[in-house]
């Protein structure tokens, strides 16, 4: 009776520890669901979304990816990328289609393990357009081909069908001017897809993994300002602020505010762009190279010319390049409207710029603030101002130039040397010079 007892009085305590036993054994089996989604045009920008979400997934040790997707296409040669990057994955990737997979949609489509598809979803038509929304040439054609009957191979998927949906010569029930496009139903009739699902849950059960673990991914804090930078309106006030700036520091020199607001600007701009595989190495040094031909044009070439003009334009160029994903200058696979897009940014942009700074210059010239940090008062000799070395008994004279002066250099006056200024181009050691009139530090002369 005694050993009946401590058995019983014991009894609980096994029950407890088979119970947590249990529990852990669950934890332990219990799968990872990574969920990440593309609702919009294919990109630099989805194509960076998706590196950085699959990295997120292989830190959390998931064990399954889910990708929930929703687009009409978008450039080539990201859902390329896209595409290796699933391949190469390790871990099974399925999709759920929710309405769309069209073009480059479908080439992501076909390159996960498994495709589920919405009621009402159709995935093709991945015929390769360019920027005027008509058919590319043939080599692009070929290549989006290749690159699709591979990827159905990879997957077990028919070759065949992959290929019309790029050329409608591939199938014979198709006319010259078709491609193919499945609805679900067509999908999961010829293999393309594993079934039907309203939602992420259904295509969890589908898979048997109701009971995983589902982590979905979201961008991080910097990737959603980096994101909010690459707004065509961001950008254009972005530029803007970029040329204003320097506008306003070329004016008043010494100031250091539109200086660093300038600098800033250019950063937050050109930042996202090169992080998105937007901004190439050579479309940065475009525009370091823009805005030093302008710096040389104010400080060194006299006038406004050709190293000015060159400056403005490159400028220009790079900025609007900047925006666009062309391939050295191949805008093949640039859409119009983005190309619109762009230009329209760059344009407002630049011409805004110019407009606030005619409106407010002598409003910021007069203000207290820009008075407190920059001397703006003239002092003039009729005003009864005078250097310690007044030279305008000089004026009009004649001498001879003891310096190349470009425009800066010195004189020879009555065998006396004076620091001088060509007032128009140049003056070559030498020429004739004569004194027109005199500032506080330098005769002003031209050439005689």
């Amino acid at each position: 009776m005694k050993s009946n007892a401590k058995i019983w009085s014991w009894s609980p305590l096994f029950l407890l520890a088979f119970f947590f036993s249990c529990t852990a054994a669950w934890a332990q089996e219990r799968q990872k669901v990574f969920v990440m989604e593309i609702n919009s045009e294919i990109d630099p920008r989805t194509n960076r979304y998706t590196q950085l979400a699959l990295e997120e997934a292989t830190r959390l040790e998931a064990d399954h990816v889910l990708l929930k997707l929703n687009t009409y296409g978008g450039a080539v040669n990201d859902a390329d990328a896209i595409r290796l990057r699933l391949l190469e994955y390790p871990k099974p990737i399925y999709v759920f289609i929710d309405k769309n997979a069209a073009s480059a949609g479908a080439l992501i489509s076909i390159a996960c393990d498994s495709i589920y598809m919405a009621p009402g979803a159709n995935i093709g038509a991945a015929t390769v357009v360019g920027a005027d929304g008509q058919a590319a040439p043939g080599k692009y054609q070929s290549y989006m081909r290749s690159i699709m009957r591979s990827t159905a191979e990879a997957n077990g998927r028919n070759p065949r069908l992959a290929e019309a949906m790029v050329d409608a010569s591939v199938d014979s029930t198709l006319t010259a001017d078709q491609v193919l496009t499945l609805t679900t139903s067509e999908a999961i009739q010829h293999g393309f897809s594993e079934g039907q699902a309203n939602n992420i849950e259904e295509v969890l059960q589908k898979l048997n993994l109701q009971d995983a673990e589902m982590l979905r991914y979201e961008l991080s804090a910097t990737d959603k300002v980096i994101s909010f930078f690459l707004n065509p309106v961001i950008s254009g006030i972005l530029i803007l602020i970029i040329i204003g700036g320097l506008w306003f520091e070329l004016q008043t020199p010494g100031v250091g505010f539109p200086l660093i607001a300038a600098i800033v600007a250019g950063v937050l701009y050109l930042t996202p762009f090169y992080l998105n595989g937007l901004a190439e190495h050579w479309e940065v040094l475009l525009f370091i190279v823009g805005l030093v031909l302008i710096g040389l044009e104010v400080f060194v070439v006299p006038g406004f010319g050709v190293t000015g003009i060159s400056g403005i334009i490159l400028v220009f160029l790079s900025l609007l390049l900047i925006m666009v994903n062309n391939q050295a200058f191949d805008f093949t696979f640039v859409s119009s409207e983005r190309l619109m897009e762009s230009l329209v940014s760059v344009l407002l942009g630049m011409i805004s710029a110019v407009i606030i700074v005619a409106l407010t210059w002598n409003r910021v010239l007069g203000s207290r603030a820009l008075q407190r940090v920059t001397l703006v008062n003239t002092f003039n000799s009729k005003e009864g101002y005078r250097s310690s070395n007044s030279a305008e008994h000089l004026i009009g004279k004649t001498g001879i130039a003891h310096t190349r002066m470009a425009p800066s250099g010195r004189v020879m006056i009555e065998d006396n040397l004076y620091d001088a200024q060509a007032r128009d181009g140049f003056i070559e050691k030498g020429d004739a010079v004569q004194v027109i009139d005199q500032s506080t530090f330098a005769l002003r002369v031209k050439k005689v």
